[in-house]
């Protein structure tokens, strides 16, 4: 989320409490909740002076992503303290769907946002989290057309990016929105090169802001707080044991995918922004990004296995080439796992959406592992025995 045309200051360092009169003088709040959050902010203002190569235009967008996602932080805790009692009634059974990125994901999230028996975190929300509001009501917000138009300046600076992962105001989006507001969090590392930020997240803990998250989730959901929840995050996979904490009866649907595929496309991605932020070093930059995600991945990976053993009967695994050839097959497999019939007027629309294509409409996602300087062999092998175990190589099919 940009920030509205402010200039970012002559050094990030030295910004913190600029940043934080700035989001106070355009929110009117001046409580930011418990100060577990600026530790990362920290460090993120320091690596944003140390680590990329800002063009213009790319520090001006930097700065407003922080000021965008401490903004949303202070609108949440805001509407906490508005909304007395909104997290009295427990979060029961939701439905989570994770695995790497580009394992589809995306595409599972938004096909079972379908049903109309759950709620879902939509993307505006999580730039102003408060109790939804009724539908018809979207249009005339000020913080919805705000995010309709943030969103459209997105793919007007990286319009590859509409290709690659097409996000809309109203649809469904990822807990990560939330979870960034602890500014301790992979999404720093995505967006401009942030070596040192990224360091520094490997060795923490993101339990502070799975607690935050938590909260916010049931702020959004106060006016429904019955209501069955589908929520996703591939970085849930990182972090399953923070996720039971807060959800100990989440039912967990994790998809998988070659790796040698998803992690290609995941830096395609990620790179497509990359000249509208910084200066140079887009071969160099990719080929370490590649390098890191295989790593990160490949260890989450491993991780959620171990959690998974110790929640029997909450994990479900799902193949990517399951999905793809079969998608009204697998959804009755998840359906079945989670308790739910699958009535026949949703049945009939999770097809229709099936056959419309939504995720190809805004163009082919094109990307090589070879422009990234790894194999698919070097890939496979930091993730063991995992693309064995699920068949999931794809190299010479």
């Amino acid at each position: 989320m940009m920030s509205n045309g402010h200039e970012p200051p002559l050094r990030f360092a030295a910004a913190l409490d600029q940043l934080h009169d700035l989001v106070t003088a355009e929110t009117g709040y001046d409580d930011f909740g418990p100060d577990d959050y600026l530790p990362g902010l920290r460090v993120l203002l320091q690596s944003m002076d140390y680590d990329p190569r800002f063009t213009v235009a790319g520090r001006r967008t930097a700065w407003g992503h922080v000021v965008g996602v401490l903004r949303g932080r202070a609108s949440a805790i805001a509407a906490m303290k508005a909304h007395p009692g909104f997290d009295a009634r427990p979060i029961l059974r939701p439905v989570v769907i994770t695995g790497v990125p580009r394992t589809g994901t995306t595409a599972l999230h938004r096909l079972m946002a379908v049903d109309p028996r759950f709620q879902g975190l939509q993307s505006w929300l999580l730039d102003t989290p408060r109790p939804r509001p009724p539908v018809e009501s979207w249009q005339d917000d000020a913080d919805f057309r705000r995010s309709v138009a943030l969103l459209e300046r997105r793919y007007v600076d990286a319009p590859a990016k509409r290709a690659a992962h097409h996000v809309a105001a109203e649809e469904v989006h990822e807990c990560c929105m939330l979870l960034r507001q602890s500014f301790v969090s992979n999404l720093w590392s995505c967006g401009w090169s942030a070596a040192s930020y990224d360091a520094w997240w490997c060795a923490q803990s993101e339990a502070a802001g799975y607690d935050h998250y938590r909260r916010c989730v049931k702020l959004i959901g106060a006016n429904d707080p019955d209501k069955r929840w589908l929520l996703k995050n591939p970085g849930h996979i990182e972090n399953l044991d923070l996720l039971f904490a807060v959800f100990p009866d989440a039912r967990v649907i994790q998809t998988h995918r070659d790796p040698a595929r998803a992690l290609p496309s995941l830096v395609s991605l990620l790179m497509a922004g990359h000249g509208a932020m910084e200066d140079g070093r887009a071969a160099e930059r990719g080929a370490l990004m590649l390098a890191r995600e295989t790593a990160k991945w490949s260890h989450a990976v491993r991780k959620a296995e171990k959690v998974a053993e110790r929640h029997p009967g909450q994990l479900l695994d799902i193949v990517h080439g399951d999905f793809h050839a079969q998608p009204m097959a697998v959804l009755e497999r998840i359906y079945a796992f989670i308790g739910m019939e699958m009535p026949d007027a949703t049945r009939m629309a999770m097809a229709q959406r099936i056959a419309d294509k939504p995720e190809m409409q805004h163009g082919v996602h094109r990307y090589s592992i070879a422009d990234y300087g790894m194999s698919a062999q070097e890939v496979h092998s930091a993730f063991g025995d995992y693309v064995a175990r699920f068949d999931l190589a794809e190299t010479g099919r």
